[in-house]
């Protein structure tokens, strides 16, 4: 089965139709054979969505969205390639609804990547761990991670990685009880840090599913990773 739907309902963060649907492909040499996950509005084509800020329903206020005030939009993801493509197949029913049993069996023994594109708290919670209960491991990662608060913090921050993008913010998460995942443009590695095994910095010892390390405060790490700015967009990102 190349995918199927996860979730279609209304985005925990303004309410409006979204979908989630795991794809069993990926040609992405860093994560390797990784389920990937796409968190999408439902009724708007990903690329526009992006483009006229509806892209807020499944981004929230991450600050890679497009930006109307520059004209940039900083994110890594191109979203006219895989996100649209999926995207086309949905509105084509290319993918069925799967129950929560299915769900688990699509990801049962394979390493899941939550959230390839979108923020994984645009989603319930139990979405997430109905899916990655019996899966061999995860990563993940949320840039919302400071609107989180109390429980609900807690919760997802064994399941995922803050996002940071300077030293700042990866020191205010981690003092919120948070690892972190840190993209940054120079040599500084901050001692809760370690650089990423599947960059090229480390010689690329290990893919994202070999590693396995980005799957939050789940109590058996405690360092944060670390990576140099790369990939599409990393010029827009260094003249931001």
């Amino acid at each position: 089965m190349a995918g199927i739907i996860l979730f279609e309902g209304p985005s925990d963060l303004d309410g409006a139709p979204i979908v989630i649907i795991a794809t069993d492909s990926s040609s992405n040499a860093k994560t390797g054979d990784m389920i990937q996950t796409w968190i999408l509005r439902a009724d708007v084509p990903p690329h526009i969505a992006a483009r006229d800020g509806r892209d807020v329903s499944i981004c929230g206020t991450c600050p890679h969205r497009f930006d109307p005030a520059t004209g940039k939009r900083t994110c890594y993801v191109t979203v006219f390639r895989a996100p649209l493509s999926v995207w086309n197949a949905y509105q084509r029913g290319a993918y069925p609804r799967a129950t929560l049993k299915e769900a688990r069996e699509f990801a049962r023994g394979r390493m899941v990547r939550i959230g390839s594109y979108g923020d994984p708290i645009a989603a319930p919670l139990a979405v997430w761990r109905n899916f990655a209960r019996d899966a061999a491991g995860r990563t993940g990662y949320t840039h919302a991670w400071h609107s989180l608060k109390g429980s609900r913090a807690i919760a997802w921050r064994g399941l995922v990685m803050a996002s940071a993008d300077s030293v700042a913010e990866a020191e205010a998460a981690h003092r919120a009880g948070w690892r972190t995942f840190r993209v940054r443009r120079d040599d500084q590695i901050m001692p809760v840090e370690r650089v990423c095994p599947a960059s090229a910095e480390a010689g690329k010892l290990a893919t994202c599913a070999q590693c396995r390390a980005c799957a939050g405060a789940d109590g058996r790490r405690s360092l944060g990773i670390t990576i140099l700015d790369h990939g599409p967009g990393w010029r827009q990102r260094v003249a931001a």
